[in-house]
């Protein structure tokens, strides 16, 4: 079985790093929630149908409690990520699924991380640059290996629809890149036709299309990720009308302030992408909520060890 080199986004960073200011995109957005934070903190409270992280996820953790497993594109150890057989397995297993959407050139949401095909599909270009009928031809499987050859990326229709034939399947939705609202309101629609929405929780690095879908749909669950948290992240939370935030280790690790303000909150924290027991030890006994994986068989049996009854 070969594995072609990941692009995943990084998740170490020096401790040093993480002690620095944050990029300058979010202390822009940390200034303005000193104005803002109190109105928007009235408008939440006259929202209807509020949703909380405990809601999705769950009573949040407490320090050396048994963190979620979620499988990072599926379950990647086993089938190629982002395809179906690779997303069904980690549906069948684990408490949440974890995959990145992108829109086709005509608009069409398809399963899909990398900012061009060239490692899962030898096509420099980008999913951006295709129609869906284009990317439905595209192979998605040989470079994983022969047995999955002709595998097609998949639509996040079909994604959703093979969630809700399973009761106790759930996901977190990457929005990849910068999304419009009307860009936002074909995943909210689509979402919100099967039932879905108290079980996929939508997620995005960009300010943009956090933005975005607090506009489209306040109470759609939502997640930021953001690769360093602020000591004290409550107020960026409020401001966005997020439930929690995918994090690395290194900065939970450097400023675990961050995390007991978040909890205190009743702000959830996850932290992505980790794959060694090292680096499970040292979340969990932080109180990290959720754990994304490219082993979450391993991690499965790590935690039956290590928090038997869980």
């Amino acid at each position: 079985m070969r594995h072609a080199p990941d692009a995943t986004d990084p998740t170490v960073a020096t401790s040093s790093r993480l002690l620095r200011r944050p990029r300058r995109a979010v202390r822009v957005l940390l200034a303005a929630t000193g104005t803002a934070v109190v109105a928007v903190t009235l408008w939440a409270a006259a929202t209807p149908n509020s949703v909380y992280a405990v809601d999705v996820f769950g009573a949040l953790r407490a320090p050396g409690e048994a963190a979620f497993i979620v499988g990072h594109r599926g379950d990647r150890s086993e089938a190629p990520e982002n395809t179906m057989p690779g997303l069904e397995l980690a549906m069948d297993r684990l408490s949440f699924v974890e995959t990145d959407v992108q829109l086709t050139r005509d608009g069409v949401p398809v399963l899909f991380h990398d900012t061009t095909l060239e490692r899962i599909a030898d096509d420099p270009r980008s999913i951006g640059d295709l129609t869906y009928d284009e990317v439905s031809r595209l192979d998605a499987g040989s470079w994983y290996s022969h047995d999955f050859a002709g595998e097609r990326i998949p639509t996040l229709e079909a994604f959703l629809d093979a969630l809700r034939e399973r009761d106790a399947a759930r996901a977190l939705v990457e929005l990849k890149a910068d999304w419009t609202p009307t860009d936002v309101r074909r995943v909210v629609d689509l979402v919100e036709a099967r039932g879905l929405r108290s079980r996929v929780v939508l997620q995005s690095f960009s300010i943009e299309t956090l933005q975005s879908l607090q506009k489209v749909s306040p109470a759609t669950p939502r997640i930021m990720l953001i690769r360093e948290l602020p000591a004290d992240p409550v107020p960026l939370a409020t401001y966005l009308g997020v439930i929690g935030f995918g994090t690395t280790a290194a900065s939970v690790t450097a400023v675990p302030g961050a995390l007991e303000a978040a909890h205190a909150a009743g702000i959830a924290v996850l932290c992505y992408t980790l794959n060694s027991r090292e680096r499970w030890q040292e979340v969990s006994a932080l109180g990290v909520d959720g754990i994304i994986t490219d082993q979450p068989s391993e991690l499965d049996m790590w935690i039956a060890v290590t928090s038997p009854g869980t």
